[in-house]
Formats: structure tokens, sequence, C-alpha cells
């Protein structure tokens, strides 16, 4: 029992450490990470250099799961990822890498270090570099922990151990199996190649053919990932993670196929068994990777027969880099990317209502998914109006992009709300005396399809097709003014019927917390109306054609301030 507790202590510390390392670098990286999934689209080059420095960081299976919410977000399309998820694989495997450097010796003081770092440091990037090392040690040490628990026990793996050793093929089939499923259920190939590294430490496994099999089988188990990170997506989203599939199973049968050579030549690489296995797996993936490069689009073919859908593909992005250097057609583009966000938050409100009556798990994800995609297009409008200022702007255009970056944020925000309607659904559930009767059923209904037709009108008036906007505004007003004086009636009879004991104190409460969300929909819905009516909102159709210089757009820019001067300011009678 000892020996067993130890064996999943350490592995958990493993998993744990890898996590902790990887948020800690993706934190780190903030928007970098996002801006770089942009470029990786470019060519399948950099997409397959950049795919490898994200999957270095974050482990394949996590970066599949980015690039899916990418396509479902439309930032991305099937073709467009497949390069990055084929470097992912290569990147995974850096990683391997440098678990099999012998740094145990450090695990210690890194989680110090680490730990020491993340709490103290103010410096957002210092604080998630401290998350990272202290995922290192943890990582590490975790290793020791597998390590110390097998080595006094190591015979009673080997019975075990000979049903999977590679010296034949089907000893090398049956291994690959084990550890792909393995490594599905722990949902981490890194996880399983370190609990084999540990079982070398120990002296378990003596020679290449016994690791060989561990290694090229995590491969495909880590896939399992990507697929449930693809439940309740867009079709292309789905079927990128089948790409990652395919890919590593093509990848894994080159493997077996070619183990002979594997054999012959991997220990010529290092008389370390751990860095033998560790360039084995770097070998394998890059080979394979560079083997399927030119073959993208039957990749993508594949994926289609294996993954069929009769829906239409989403609505791609419109937030083209090559638009930048004209301006008007620029700001024309960022209207059409807000209209398309705000359609993903009326089918996510639609869902909620459904929800509300009756739960399905599947829309419950779809909710979800639709919300980070929602996220996802906030961040790269903000890069893209970023690189817009780059350009020569005039007053009017200076001014637009400021009112759609905040239109940007409150559809966001309308995301976030509609997403805590599916949230409060679920506590709803779970609370027996929390029902509604139907009369506080068409109540809420009623506040639902009103907030429904504020968000149809919003996605209408933001067609840049339109030269109306103000008048369209004006409309979205006064049709919230109508929804204010319709749910102050319905919590005024929610109050009575509170006071009748016609429903029970936690129900209210619910139905409040429903309010309150619906509220804070319109509330943004008013916002970006309010902006809509802004003298500077229209689009100037005989510019959209023309072409702009990078000069310079004659703003000026602000010297740095004195802090003091102001930290005084601050302090003075005057101020209070």
């Amino acid at each position: 029992m000892p020996l067993i507790f130890s064996l999943l202590g350490g592995l958990a510390l493993f998993i744990f450490g890898m996590r902790t390392m990887s948020e800690g670098l993706s934190a780190a990286l903030g928007d970098g990470m996002r801006v770089l999934l942009g470029k990786a689209t470019r060519n399948r080059l950099a997409g397959l250099g950049l795919g490898t420095v994200i999957g270095g960081l974050i482990q394949s299976s996590a970066s599949v799961v980015l690039f899916i919410g990418f396509i479902n977000a439309g930032l991305m399309t099937l073709l467009q990822s497949v390069a990055p998820i084929l470097g992912a694989n290569i990147g995974t495997t850096l990683s391997v890498q440098l678990i099999s450097f012998k740094l145990s010796d450090y695990c210690l003081p890194a989680v110090f270090i680490g730990l020491l770092l993340h709490m103290v440091s103010k410096n957002p990037k210092l604080k998630y570099g401290g998350q990272s090392v202290l995922g290192f040690g943890l990582l590490f040490l975790g290793m020791v922990i597998m390590s110390d628990a097998i080595k006094p026990h190591r015979e009673l793996f080997e019975p075990w151990l000979v049903h999977i050793n590679g010296k034949n093929i089907g000893g090398l089939i049956t291994g690959t199996l084990i550890a792909a499923l393995i490594t599905g259920v722990v949902q981490s190939s890194g996880a399983v190649i370190g609990m084999g590294f540990a079982m070398i430490s120990a002296g378990a496994i003596t020679e290449f053919s016994g690791i060989y099999p561990i290694i090229i089988g995590a491969n495909v188990g880590t896939c399992v990932t990507g697929l449930l990170g693809s439940i309740g997506t867009t079709a292309d989203a789905r079927r990128a993670a089948m790409v990652h599939l395919v890919f590593n199973l093509i990848s894994t049968s080159l493997a077996i196929a070619a183990y002979p050579l594997f054999y012959k030549f991997i220990p010529l690489t290092s008389g370390d068994l751990i860095r033998q296995a560790a360039n084995a797996d770097t070998i394998k993936m890059s080979i394979s990777a560079l083997l399927m490069l030119p073959l993208i689009p039957v990749l993508g073919k594949i994926a289609t027969r294996l993954v069929p859908s009769k829906t239409e593909s989403p609505e791609p992005s419109y937030l083209d880099d090559t638009l930048l250097n004209q301006p008007e057609q620029a700001i024309f583009a960022c209207l059409r990317e807000l209209q398309r966000t705000t359609r993903i938050c009326a089918k996510s409100l639609h869902l909620a209502a459904e929800e509300f009556i009756q739960h399905n798990p599947r829309r419950v994800k779809l909710i979800k998914v639709n919300e980070a995609s929602i996220d996802a297009v906030k961040t790269a409008m903000r890069c893209y109006l970023t690189k817009l200022t780059q350009h020569y702007l005039s007053k009017r255009q200076a001014i637009l992009i400021s009112h759609i970056d905040r239109c940007m944020s409150d559809v966001e925000r309308i995301g976030d709300h509609i997403d805590n309607l599916s949230d409060i659904a679920a506590r709803q559930r779970a609370i027996s005396t929390a029902h509604f009767n139907p009369n506080v059923v068409e109540d809420w209904l009623t506040i639902h399809r009103c907030v429904e037709k504020l968000l149809h009108k919003v996605i209408e008036s933001l067609d840049p097709e339109t030269a109306h906007f103000q008048e369209l505004a004006k409309e979205i007003i006064d049709l919230r003014e109508q929804y204010t004086e319709k749910a102050i009636s319905i919590r005024n009879a929610h109050f009575h019927r509170l006071e009748e004991k016609e429903i029970t104190p936690i129900a209210g409460l619910l139905f409040n917390d429903y309010l309150s969300n619906f509220w804070r929909i319109t509330k943004h819905i008013k916002n970006i109306a309010l902006a809509q009516q802004q003298p500077q909102f229209w689009l100037k159709r005989e510019k959209l054609g023309k072409v702009m210089s990078d000069e310079s757009p004659g703003y000026s820019v602000a010297e740095k301030i004195n802090p003091n001067d102001y930290l005084d300011k601050l302090q003075s009678e005057h101020y209070r």
C-alpha cells in the first residue's frame, strides 16, 4: 500500500507541477500567446515553428485545445491550424528533453525560489515566471518520489514490464496500446513518459526497448485531451482535434515500422538511457512532422471525411492584416467582427433560455465554448486596433476605433453575463426547494424575449453597410427604456410573490440573480447604442479603398510626467 500511495502521489505531484509550469509560462506570455498564434497562420513553416514554441511551453494537448478555441472563434481555419498542431507535437518533446536532464538535485531550491517569486513579486512577468519555476521543481520532486518508491520493489514490476517490452513486434504493439490507454486516462503524455523515466532511474527499465513503447504510446494517448476539448465546438474545430489524432497515429505507425532503426542508432546519441528516450521522442516527432508538412491538405481532407457535417462552416473572422494600410476598410472589418461576435452572444442567449427550461450538458458546454470564443475575439480585436494605430488616422477614425474598442468590451461582458445565466440554472437545479412556479417561468421568459429582441437590434445596428447608426441606436435606447419598465413591473410582482409565500426565499434569490444579469446585459447594450450615437460613429464610403502611408499621424506625444508632482497633489488639502 505505501508503494501505491508513493507512486500515485509522485505522479500527481508530477502532473500538478507540469500544469503549474505550463500555466505560469502561458500567463507570463499573456496576450503574446495569441499574437504568436496569429502569426502562425501566415505560412506552413511559420506555423510549424511557432507551434513548436507554443507546444514546448504549454504541451501539445493544451496547445491543440487552444487552436480548437481559435478555430471555433473563427480566428483560424482548419488548414491554418494543421502546421501549428504538427509543431506543437515537436514542442512537447522539447519538454521531455528538459525532464530528461538530471536536475532532481535542484527540485527543492526551485520550489522555494519559485514560490517566493510568485508570492512576493508585484511584477506579473516575475510572478508568473515564479509559478513556472515552482512547477518545474514540483515536477522533478514527483519524479524523485516515484523513483525512490520503485527502487526497493523493482522486481515486482518485472512481470508486468516484460509484456510491454519492445524487443519483439508483439511486445512493442502491446506496450504502445497500454501506454496510450494510461495517457488517455491521465491526459498527459509528459506524465506517462516521466513515469517511464522514474522506472529507468529506479532500475526497473534497463534497456531502450523497454521505454520505446511507452514513448510512442504516450503520443497517441495525449490526443484524448484535444478530442474532449472539441466537444460542443464547430465541425472544423472537431476536425482539428481529429488531425491531431490522425497525425499521431501515423507517426506511431511509422515508429513501430522503423523500430529496428531506432534500436540501432538511438543508443549512439547518448550513453544515458533517459537521454536516449528523450532523443528518440524528438527525432520521431520531428521526422513525422516534416514528412506530413507537405501533406497538410490531405490531413485536412481525412479529418473532414472522419468528421462529416451538414451544417455550414462558422462565419470567419473579418480581421485581415492586409487591410491595415486602408484604415477605413479596416474599421469596416472591425464593425463586421463586432457584429459577428454579437451573433455568437445571441446564439448563447437562446441556448441559455433552453437550458433554463431543461438541462443538457452539451448545451452548457456550447455556451462555455462560445464565451471562450468571445474572449478570444476581444483579444484579437484589441491587437488589431493596436496595429491599426501605427498607420495614419484621421481625427474621426482615431475616435471611432476607441468607440469600437469600448463596444467590443461591452460585447465581451454580455457574453460573461449570458454564461452566468447558465451557471445560475445549474445552481437552481442543485437545490430541491428552488423550483419556480409557472407564473415565475413566464416572467423569466418575458424578460428573456425583451433582451433577445434588444440583442438582435444591436446586430442589425452594427452592420457597416448601413448609414444609419444613430437612428438604429435611438431605437435600441427606446427599446431599453421599454425593457426597464417591464423589468420593474416583473420585479415588483416577484416581491409580491415572496410576501405571499408563493415561492421560497432561495427561489427568490435565484430569480433576483437572473434579473440582475439580464439588467447588466441591457446596460452593456445601451453602452453600445450610446457609442453609436456619437457624431464620429460613421464610415466615409469614398475612403474605403484609400491606401494610407505610414507617415506620422501628426498627434503630439505627451512627455513623461513626474510622479512626485501628482503624489504630492494627492496628499494636499485642496485635493480632498
